[in-house]
């Protein structure tokens, strides 16, 4: 009987060790994988972080409100220079548009319509109203239609936005296919700080007084802003390029 204990006794205390044993593997695995302590971790790692790479520079940009002011007839302003008379600084505005359905590569032949507001703040088709006093009502500044070419590309020469209260600096976007069905509707911040055309521009006149910063804006304060953030270079001698890719279901 007490040989047969002790056998009993050896054989629980194997599988135990055996238990605590892969127990420590598994936490070993754990922290190898996160702290890529190993080559073949690195590896694993470093793969993953290039399909992440790779499927951001594929992700859908996100869909917004076309807000308060959309174009009403967006097919009549079919036209590259958008703006009609208004003054400001000089904004090429370039936007590239990728097919996510199709492994990202450009989307030719969509119709890109843009629109924003002027230097004041104001939107061209309305007013007279508690929303916005001017009444521009029958004017269509600042807005836009054009296709794009063989690279996604749609280029528009206007001003640069000004702004108005609770909303950040921006531009409106909705992308149509090639037979009018609505594909994407969304809108397009500007880079902050020290050295930004945000702050070279500073508001125009109104200056940056309350101003509303994307991390506050309505729109642009989650994580979308990443995808909506345009590139911005140049000065107010030369005028500034904004150049954004975006990447729609089509």
């Amino acid at each position: 009987m007490e040989r047969k204990n002790f056998l009993r006794s050896l054989i629980i205390g194997t599988v135990s060790t055996s238990v605590l044993v892969d127990s420590c593997k598994k936490d070993t695995d754990a922290i190898t994988a996160t702290g890529s302590s190993t080559t073949t971790s690195s590896s694993t790692t470093a793969s993953s972080s290039s399909s992440s790479s790779g499927s951001s520079t594929c992700s859908v940009i996100e869909t917004e409100t076309e807000g308060p002011f959309p174009s009403k007839t967006p097919a009549s302003y079919v036209r590259s220079d958008i703006t009609d008379g208004r003054t400001g600084y000089k904004l090429t505005a370039k936007f590239t548009i990728n097919n996510s359905n199709n492994s990202c590569n450009p989307l030719s032949g969509a119709l890109v319509d843009i629109w924003h507001c002027d230097a004041e703040g104001n939107y061209s088709e309305y007013g007279g109203t508690s929303m916005q006093s001017t009444n521009y009502t029958s004017v269509h500044f600042l807005r836009g239609r054009q296709t794009t070419d063989a690279n996604g590309l749609v280029t528009f020469t206007s001003i640069f936005p000004g702004w108005y209260q609770s909303r950040a600096t921006h531009i409106h976007v909705h992308i149509y296919n090639a037979a009018g069905t609505s594909l994407k509707v969304t809108q397009v911040c500007f880079p902050e700080g020290t050295g930004s055309a945000l702050l070279a521009v500073n508001g125009y006149k109104k200056g940056m007084t309350g101003y509303t910063y994307n991390a506050q804006d309505s729109v642009f304060s989650d994580d979308s802003a990443g995808l909506e953030l345009a590139t911005v270079t140049g000065n107010t001698t030369d005028g500034f390029v904004l150049s954004i890719t975006m990447s729609i279901p089509a």
